[in-house]
């Protein structure tokens, strides 16, 4: 089985996980910047950013379904493998 993988081939949970990484960079990018006034003693930014800073849980999370996602398909190869 393994001669006919291609190293390059994408699994199934792959996109998922580059989706979740670039939504948990954007929320990285957004609790820094909320933070910077508050260190700053400066006026705090509106409520709604630190909603943004909610997407480093959403990315987290989506990150995780894909790798979920990712394990069940090469588990479901590897049986298909193991009966033929």
């Amino acid at each position: 089985m393994r001669d006919k993988t291609q190293t390059n081939s994408a699994a199934a949970g792959d996109g998922l996980i580059r989706a979740g990484a670039l939504v948990f960079f954007l929320g990285a990018v957004a609790t820094a910047v909320t933070l910077v006034p508050l260190l700053l003693g400066t006026k705090p930014f509106p409520t709604y950013m630190f909603g943004l800073s909610m997407l480093m849980g959403v990315g987290f999370l989506m990150a995780g379904a894909g790798l979920l996602r990712s394990i069940a398909e090469g588990r479901r190869r590897a049986r298909e493998g193991a009966r033929s």
